[in-house]
């Protein structure tokens, strides 16, 4: 097994610095446009923060076993070098920004990810409101367990793609030179991502690369003041709530529903999804 450094962990403290500097920024230089921080709320993302981190070890037992039974049975093997762990990461991007926008597009997937969207606040704590029920992101990765990627390769370059993302959850910065705002995930692409209105639902997908949404056509740049959380938000604190509510309201809908197919639909189609007045 490669001997990859655990990425998340050794940024902890780079974490904790930067929030810090950021609440006092906001003390300093106050923004009243700025959703800014608010008690609750940020406890509520670094508790489902901690929250993920024990739900993800027992999460990881069964797909590292899957994993490891798929990458045993290919006769495919990339050795993790120099060179090909920028590459792993490429892909593991590319992937990412599918499994990202599968979660945004098929109800029973947001149900794991609208966690991440609840806060109406945005800020550096944000990018800590990890959901609690992440088993339904393995299957994406699938291909490139199968192509000879290392499960652990795979987990090291997952983390790295993380990691970038904590600081891309900011109002504090504004856009960046044109060649990084093209090719990167950036502050003011993600805040799209965030944003609640119309015409930026479900827009701005990519991790560390915006270029996918570009190539796919799922990019659109900031251009008003995005109004962050839900379409309908909640008004919880409390972190099971958090983590399961759209899970409630999916078993609501199922037990509400009149036919199988409407049954299907609201289980598998996207969040917003609502049968036909006469069926």
């Amino acid at each position: 097994m490669p001997q990859l450094p655990d990425v998340v962990l050794w940024s902890i403290p780079a974490f904790v610095l930067l929030t810090v500097l950021e609440m006092v920024s906001y003390r300093l230089h106050p923004d009243e446009d700025a959703a800014g921080y608010e008690t609750r709320d940020a406890a509520t993302s670094v508790a489902m923060g901690l929250g993920s981190l024990v739900f993800d070890a027992l999460w990881k037992i069964p797909i590292v076993a899957i994993y490891a039974a798929i990458h045993e049975l290919t006769p495919l093997r990339v050795p993790v070098l120099w060179w090909t762990v920028p590459l792993t990461l490429l892909a593991q991007d590319f992937f990412y920004y599918w499994s990202h926008r599968g979660h945004h597009v098929i109800r029973v997937l947001w149900a794991c990810h609208v966690v991440h969207h609840s806060s109406r606040k945005f800020n550096l704590t944000t990018a800590l409101r990890q959901p609690w029920t992440s088993l339904t992101v393995w299957p994406f990765y699938v291909p490139m367990i199968a192509l000879g990627v290392h499960p652990a390769a795979l987990a090291f370059c997952s983390s790295a793609n993380l990691v970038y993302q904590f600081w891309i959850h900011t109002e504090r910065i504004d856009k960046l030179p044109w060649p990084v705002e093209f090719v990167f995930n950036t502050p003011s692409h993600h805040r799209v991502h965030h944003a609640s209105q119309g015409g930026y639902l479900d827009r701005n997908f990519g991790g560390i690369l915006i270029v996918w949404d570009r190539l796919f056509r799922s990019f659109v740049p900031e251009t008003e003041r995005p109004l962050f959380g839900l379409t309908k938000n909640i008004s919880t604190y409390n972190p099971l709530r958090v983590a399961t509510h759209e899970y409630a309201a999916i078993a609501r809908d199922v037990g509400a529903a009149r036919t199988w197919s409407e049954r299907a639909g609201r289980v598998l189609r996207g969040p917003g999804w609502q049968p036909d007045s006469g069926s």
